[in-house]
């Protein structure tokens, strides 16, 4: 989206494909999968996105493959030839070889996955009120959520308010001192990437709301809704998958240009002995002195590739050379609560608790496409801070994991 504003007064014609008409801003799934807020908050139709930019084509199609040799794109209702190339699909969710996970697990990767976990959850607290049994109430009362990235931490500390919160005025008649939660991590430490103060702080916030933490953990598997770890078994009916992405590989790309489940690029961005296509964002793996394993899977960097990529597209239209990538890391960030966050700025600066939490809302409040989104999100949040309430907590679609239609959408990712 962003090399596609770039190039909003350049003389070319922009081919926008997406299997969606929307966008959604990942970094608030969460939010919805837990009720703090409703989808169209955090998604904005792709079309209004780029009203008023006449050299931009927009085509609600699935990309099945690319042949980079010809210069084609090939897609559901046909091909389509290309002068350049840019590849900017993302990643899905990494099952790290598990791939029998894929239809047990809870992803939170698309719209269409927060809505599961927030209608599987409802819906095991609906079912929790009529079951006598105490094992299966234990089991229907414990969450377990793997990863101990950003996303992880944040849905354990989202969940931890809805229970202290939310969910006893809705449901008086479950003991909720019975509901754990349990973050499962495979390092040492949370929120790899960012400070040891963050890693510090973040656990603190987390055990004081708390979540049961479990580092230096791995999970063997999940049968007979029991989560196996290296040291013990947790019986539970939901679990929730935040333990890293991988990126998204069109058919046809040369296996010889993909390292580690992302396409390898040189410093402008163009894929490896293919000139005319470039790759950015999760997908790219660029590797140099700095980042010797590639630029980190964030939104930052898919940014600032896709600003640069357009500025280079227009110096070799014009027959200049192009210019090397060079990503500034303005920081990290990620909150675990009201009132609870950590900041990471660059320089080794970091802050936490209030003042992190309200730069952790402004930073995202900007980040969301248009007013309206903005404004809604604003307003859901100043209403959920002094009430303590969260969204609307319906269930409008149900979600049963023997579904084949929801099977086949978490399949495709």
């Amino acid at each position: 989206m962003n090399l596609a504003k770039a190039l909003k007064k350049a003389p070319v014609q922009i081919v926008l494909m997406d299997r969606n008409n929307f966008h959604t801003f990942q970094p608030l799934l969460y939010q919805v999968a837990t009720a703090g807020l409703e989808p169209d908050s955090i998604a904005g139709p792709l079309r209004k996105a780029f009203n008023g930019q006449a050299n931009l084509i927009f085509r609600m199609v699935k990309v099945i493959g690319v042949d980079l040799e010809n210069k084609k794109v090939n897609t559901k209702v046909g091909e389509l030839g290309y002068d350049y190339l840019v590849i900017a699909n993302g990643s899905v969710t990494n099952y790290f070889g598990k791939e029998n996970f894929r239809e047990k697990v809870l992803p939170l990767k698309r719209l269409v996955h927060s809505l599961d976990v927030r209608s599987h959850l409802l819906q095991l607290f609906e079912q929790a009120e009529l079951v006598d049994d105490p094992v299966i109430y234990e089991r229907m009362m414990n969450i377990v959520i793997v990863g101990g990235g950003p996303t992880g931490v944040e849905m354990a500390g989202s969940i931890a308010e809805l229970k202290s919160h939310v969910l006893p005025n809705d449901y008086p008649h479950l003991d909720f001192s019975k509901m754990k939660i349990h973050l499962v991590e495979g390092t040492g430490r949370l929120l790899n990437g960012m400070s040891d103060a963050a890693d510090k702080n973040a656990q603190n916030y987390l055990r004081m709301m708390g979540v049961e933490l479990k580092l230096n953990t791995l999970v063997k598997d999940y049968k007979d809704r029991n989560v196996i770890l290296d040291t013990e078994n947790i019986p539970t009916e939901s679990v929730i998958w935040a333990a890293g992405v991988k990126g998204r590989i069109l058919s046809g790309v040369p296996d010889e240009t993909v390292e580690r489940s992302r396409i390898q690029v040189d410093e402008f961005n163009q894929v490896m002995g293919y000139p005319g296509a470039y790759a950015i964002g999760d997908v790219a793996l660029m590797s140099n002195e700095d980042y010797p394993n590639g630029h980190p899977m964030l939104a930052p960097v898919a940014m600032q590739q896709g600003k640069k990529l357009a500025a280079n597209i227009i110096k070799m239209m014009s027959g200049k050379q192009p210019e090397k990538f060079r990503y500034l890391d303005k920081g990290s960030m990620a909150t675990i609560g009201r009132n609870r966050a950590v900041v990471d700025m660059p320089g080794g600066l970091h802050f936490k608790g209030l003042f992190a939490w309200l730069i952790w809302m402004f930073i995202h409040i900007m980040y969301l496409i248009g007013f309206r989104n903005r404004l809604i999100t604003l307003n859901n949040w100043i209403w959920s801070y002094f009430t303590y309430d969260k969204g609307t907590r319906v269930i409008i679609r149900k979600f049963d994991f023997s579904s084949k239609f929801r099977s086949g959408e978490r399949s495709e990712e």
